[in-house]
Formats: C-alpha cells, sequence, structure tokens
C-alpha cells in the first residue's frame, strides 16, 4: 500500500488562500493517496474545561485525531490571525490534545504559510515551528509564501514566482524522504 497524506489550511475561510497553497502543495506529491481536509467540517464550541466536563470528547475531535492517525504524513498551511493561530485552528487542537496530547503523533510534516503581506505568515510559522515538535511532529520542511496575491496564480492553482515554486516543491518533496 502506498504513503497516505492529510492536508489542511489552518483556516475557516471559505475563500482560504491557505487553502490554494495546501491544494498547490498536495498536487506535487506525485502517487501519494491525499486527503484534503476542512476545519470548517470539524466545528466545534470553543474550549474550556467547563465544556470539557459537559461534552466528554466530541466525536468531531475524534474523527480529526483519527483522520491523523491514519495519515502517514501530514501538511498544514497556517493562516495567520494577528500574528499566531487562527481560532479555528487553535480551538480544534484544544480539543484533539485533550483525547491525545502528542496530537501529531511523530509524523512527518510540512508546514506552510502564506499572507497579503510581505512576510506571508512568518510570525505564526515561527510560532508553528516552535510548538509542532512539542505536539509530536516531525517538522521535514517549512516555507512561507510572501505576498500571496503576487506570487500565487489562483486561476491556474499554482505558485507563479519561480523562485517560490521550487521552494515549495523542495519543501513538499521532503514529506517522505527516509
Amino acid at each position: 500500500m502506498g504513503k497516505r497524506a492529510i492536508a489542511f489550511a489552518a483556516s475557516s475561510s471559505r475563500r482560504s488562500i491557505n487553502k490554494q497553497l495546501v491544494t498547490y502543495a498536495c498536487g506535487l506529491l506525485g502517487d501519494v493517496e491525499v486527503e484534503i481536509l476542512d476545519l470548517n467540517d470539524y466545528e466545534l464550541p470553543l474550549f474550556s474545561v467547563d465544556r470539557e466536563d459537559e461534552l466528554g470528547q466530541p466525536e468531531l475531535a475524534r474523527a480529526f485525531l483519527q483522520k491523523i492517525t491514519d495519515a502517514d504524513g501530514i501538511i498544514i498551511s497556517f493562516a495567520e490571525h494577528n500574528g499566531a493561530y487562527s481560532a479555528a485552528y487553535k480551538n480544534l487542537y484544544d480539543w484533539v490534545s485533550r483525547i491525545q496530547p502528542k496530537v501529531y503523533q511523530g509524523k512527518p510534516m510540512v508546514l506552510l504559510s502564506t499572507s497579503p503581506g510581505g512576510r506571508g505568515g512568518k510570525s505564526v510559522m515561527e510560532l508553528a515551528l516552535a510548538q509542532i515538535p512539542r505536539f509530536g511532529g516531525e517538522v521535514r520542511a517549512s516555507v512561507s509564501l510572501p505576498s500571496f496575491h503576487d506570487n500565487f496564480d489562483s486561476d491556474g492553482g499554482r505558485v507563479s514566482d519561480p523562485a517560490l515554486a521550487l521552494e515549495v516543491q523542495a519543501a513538499v518533496r521532503r514529506l517522505f524522504d527516509e
């Protein structure tokens, strides 16, 4: 059986530029079976210990964790909200981490980020690079794509800047490098 990967944009926006980027990245995986998840399919109430006492472990949190468990690798493209994770990603992570503290279970990961600005989500990427290993992820590569609208052809679904396209391609190839 071949490799299986999951991918998602850490955003709940239906027009997410990070979803466009992660979808492009998945297209570079060749013969890997890829499932692109949508965080909107895993929307949960805001996490608190009171809610946890009331709800236990919600089925959606367990379902998301099962997707991670079943995958051989993970690609995430992080949206940056005020220099940090989006509330949608952080909330889902908070719920899932109560079931399995090492959410990413030693899986190889490629981390991406983008934004309309020139830093390309570098603040959230710095946060993810510091935290994901503590959450059980094995980060193989990361790329922050600056100025999304200048460097990504949304109609063609691809990174339009040749140097940045090569950088993303090289990162994605590292997902399953042994």
